[in-house]
């Protein structure tokens, strides 16, 4: 029970990657606000998730809310306050890839790519952080980045910058936060399995250039994920600021 009744908010938290991480810090004591997309499926699917967080026997929450909104943020955090009386914990997981190539690139995939992901990114961990501030007890910020954030993708020329964005704030927001007791940590999945890349792994090719080019042999899970992130958001990684944990199988340094 390593988050015993921490408040804790994951943003993209209805499938995939959040929602295992929202699983987990349920599992390990934690209350848990969700938020995704305002879609009829999203919500179906954040109504569905927040069922089983609370089947756990801790507090649920969730809302529908789009992430490249600049005031989507304050919302978030209102939710987590108005159900737990405060927030903990901070995890920034939501993110699009839209695979396209770079010469036509489509202007507003480029800028809600940005919006979403980097941008968003920036108001939510602000409003978390001014949040923990006036609690004054401290608090987690984990924001989930990308091993696109350290190298390239010719499909990806709008996405892996997004993804270093993420990892640079993380790395100021330590600077910035630290004098108030908050860490921030970034995560950097590799090849995880997902709604994001699951077209893209269907071709039996890549997916076994992907799982060669991985000494654990093994494409990631969105479980895989979820212990990182309960790690980073305990008071086991209370000396951990300004840190980025790959979680890659080994992909980065395997350059045969």
């Amino acid at each position: 029970m390593l988050l015993q009744n921490k408040r804790v908010f994951v943003t993209g938290g209805s499938k995939g990657i959040g929602r295992a991480i929202a699983l987990k810090c349920a599992e390990q004591g934690a209350h848990v606000a969700i938020s995704a997309e305002d879609t009829p499926e999203s919500r179906e699917a954040l109504a569905a998730t927040a069922d089983e967080i609370a089947a756990f026997g801790v507090q649920s929450a969730w809302i529908a809310a789009s992430a490249q909104d600049p005031a989507t943020g304050e919302r978030l955090v209102e939710t987590a306050v108005t159900a737990f009386g405060g927030l903990d914990v901070f995890i920034n997981n939501a993110g699009i890839c839209p695979f396209h190539s770079f010469l036509d690139m489509p202007r507003d995939t480029y800028l809600k790519t940005v919006d979403v992901n980097l941008n968003g990114a920036f108001f939510a961990v602000q409003a978390a952080a001014n949040r923990m501030k006036d609690q004054g007890s401290g608090g987690s910020i984990i924001a989930v980045s990308s091993i696109s954030a350290l190298v390239g993708g010719g499909m990806q020329t709008h996405y892996t910058p997004t993804k270093a964005g993420v990892l640079s704030l993380m790395q100021s927001c330590a600077i910035a936060l630290g004098p108030y007791g908050i860490r921030c940590n970034a995560l950097l999945p590799g090849t995880i399995e997902t709604d994001i890349n699951r077209d893209d792994l269907a071709d039996p090719d890549k997916r076994a250039y992907m799982e060669g080019r991985t000494p654990l042999g093994r494409l990631g899970a969105p479980d895989d994920l979820a212990g990182p992130a309960v790690f980073l958001a305990s008071d086991m990684a209370a000396y951990v600021t300004g840190a980025s944990l790959l979680v890659d199988g080994g992909m980065f340094v395997n350059l045969q």
